[in-house]
C-alpha cells in the first residue's frame, strides 16, 4: 500500500503549500464543525478516529520514533533504504502511466526499475535520476479518476488516516504487481515503516501550521480532497478568481522587490 502513515499525508499536504482556509473565531470553528459535508457523510466517526490518530497513535508513537530514527540512523543509510523502498514501486508506476496514456513516463519508470536494481545494487542508489531519469509517481486511483470514477465518501481509518474506496481500491491493486506482491510480511512492513519514517521526520518543522488550524480535522480533509484532485489533473488544476488575484499579487509584489 502507498499509504505511508495515519499522518504522512496530511503533513506532506502541508508542505506543499495545500490551503484551506481557517476560522478566525471560535463560532466560526464551531460553524465549520457542524456543516454537513457531502463528501464526508460519517463524521462524525471519522473525527473520533481522527483524534485518536493525531493525538494518540502519533503523539505517542509514530513521532517519537521518527525523532530517534532521524537523529540516529545514519543518512547514508536512510537514503539508501528510502531509495530501495521507493524502487519496488516503479513498475507499479510503469503500468499505470501507460494506463493513462503517458507512453514515455512508462518507459522510463520501467527503464528506472531496471537500472536501479542493477547497477544501483537493488535500489539503493538512485542512478537513474543521477542521469536525468526522474521518477513519474502514478497509482491506481489516479488511473480511476482520470477514467471518471468517483473518489466515494472520506473515510478516515483507524493508523492510516484519510482514505476514500477509490484510492483504497488503488492502493489493492497495486500491491498486486510485482515486485511488490512477492515481498513477504516482514519485508512488507520494513518497505512501509522506512517510507512512514521518512516522511513523518521530515515533516516536523510544518507540524505547527496543523495544531494552528481552528479545525485540523476540516483543513486535513479539504487538503486530501485537493490533493487528489491535483494528482489525478497532473497539477492543472483550474484556480478560482480569489486565488488568481492572490497569485496577481504576489507576482506585483515580487517584481517590486
Amino acid at each position: 500500500m502507498k499509504k505511508l502513515s495515519f499522518l504522512l499525508l496530511p503533513l506532506l499536504l502541508l508542505a506543499l503549500g495545500g490551503c484551506a482556509s481557517n476560522p478566525r473565531t471560535k463560532a466560526d470553528a464551531e460553524q465549520v464543525q457542524h456543516y454537513t459535508d457531502p463528501k464526508d457523510p460519517f463524521e462524525s466517526v471519522n473525527r473520533s478516529m481522527w483524534d485518536f490518530n493525531y493525538d494518540v497513535l502519533d503523539a505517542y508513537i509514530l513521532r517519537p520514533t521518527a525523532v530517534v530514527y532521524a537523529d540516529y540512523m545514519p543518512q547514508f543509510a536512510r537514503t539508501g533504504l528510502l531509495n530501495m523502498a521507493l524502487n519496488l514501486e516503479e513498475p507499479s508506476n510503469s503500468v499505470n502511466n501507460v494506463l493513462q496514456g503517458k507512453m514515455g513516463d512508462g518507459f522510463i519508470s520501467l527503464g528506472r526499475f531496471l537500472l536501479n536494481s542493477t547497477v544501483g545494487l537493488l535500489g539503493t542508489i538512485d542512478v537513474a535520476t543521477k542521469i536525468g531519469l526522474e521518477r513519474k509517481d502514478e497509482e491506481f486511483g489516479e488511473v480511476l479518476g482520470k477514467w471518471g470514477v468517483a473518489t466515494g465518501p472520506y473515510l478516515m481509518i483507524p493508523a492510516l488516516g484519510p482514505n476514500d474506496p477509490r484510492s483504497g481500491v488503488g492502493d489493492y491493486v497495486d500491491s498486486a504487481y510485482g515486485p511488490l506482491d512477492s515481498l513477504n510480511i516482514y519485508f512488507s512492513v520494513l518497505r512501509f515503516g522506512i517510507k512512514a519514517l521518512e516522511a513523518r521526520a521530515a515533516l516536523i518543522q510544518q507540524e505547527q501550521q496543523l495544531d494552528n488550524s481552528a479545525d485540523p480535522y476540516g483543513f486535513v480533509k479539504n487538503a486530501y480532497f485537493q490533493n487528489l484532485e491535483f494528482k489525478v489533473k497532473d497539477g492543472q488544476v483550474e484556480k478560482t478568481a480569489e486565488e488568481e488575484a492572490l497569485d496577481d499579487d504576489i507576482d506585483a509584489y515580487l517584481e517590486g522587490l
